[in-house]
């Protein structure tokens, strides 16, 4: 299977990739278009759950921040947990341009109680550096977490095992033999890691797997500019 426009230079077989059942759900009130997968068809990504919900990424800065946007357009509640509020500012003013403080920015380890709800949803995102604290907020019924890791760190094999979902962007060769193992990816799915466009991410369980391209729309562009791994 070849990657779409835009995807970068890797090739993927048909049996390399998989469905992933947690991105195959209707596009509806409780899941955040991501993207499209190779076939053009959206690619979903339901967070808001009535049971625990964490996810990492080792990717890029502006693709958890156009997750961030997406997620608050379907009218759930976003916490950053950043050392780096200043990259961060922006996409705060601008989801909360409706008056409405629907992404609150917090210093690393003061994020406090979101009150989640079936009814005011809630997503935690912790971009806390390569090593990552434990943190004070943890996933819960209507509240996922996704951690930001720019890279693997030594905290990542831990992160990865323990997440219901993974996300991963263009790696060095190294990082990308580790993450296969970890995550169980076949041959042709690790071999393609390196090679990844900017704004491709591999979304993947120990069981299934799938690439997406996240595409920004004209608002997201003009506040993040286009899509880049590198930060």
């Amino acid at each position: 299977m070849r990657g779409g426009r835009g995807f970068g230079r890797h090739v993927v077989p048909a049996d390399g990739v998989g469905g992933l059942g947690e991105l195959a759900v209707p596009v509806g009130d409780d899941g955040v278009v991501i993207g499209a997968d190779a076939q053009g068809c959206p690619a979903v990504l339901g967070l808001h759950r009535p049971t625990p919900y964490e996810v990492t990424l080792v990717g890029g800065l502006w693709t958890a921040q156009v997750l961030a946007l997406r997620t608050a357009a379907t009218g759930a509640r976003i916490a950053v947990e950043t050392g780096r509020g200043e990259v961060w500012s922006a996409v705060a003013l601008a989801a909360g341009g409706g008056g409405q403080q629907c992404v609150t920015l917090h210093e690393v380890g003061r994020v406090p109680p979101q009150g989640a709800s079936a009814g005011s949803p809630v997503l935690v995102i912790r971009d806390c550096g390569m090593r990552p604290p434990r943190g004070r907020v943890a996933s819960g019924p209507w509240q996922s977490v996704l951690t930001l890791l720019p890279y693997l760190s030594p905290t990542a094999p831990r992160l990865l095992r323990t997440s219901a979902l993974v996300g991963v962007q263009r790696v060095s060769p190294q990082e990308a033999e580790r993450i296969g193992t970890l995550m169980r990816l076949p041959e042709a799915a690790t071999a393609s890691l390196p090679t990844l466009g900017d704004g491709v991410t591999l979304w993947c369980t120990p069981q299934d797997r799938t690439f997406a391209l996240t595409e920004p729309t004209a608002e997201e562009t003009t506040l993040l500019g286009p899509a880049r791994r590198i930060d």
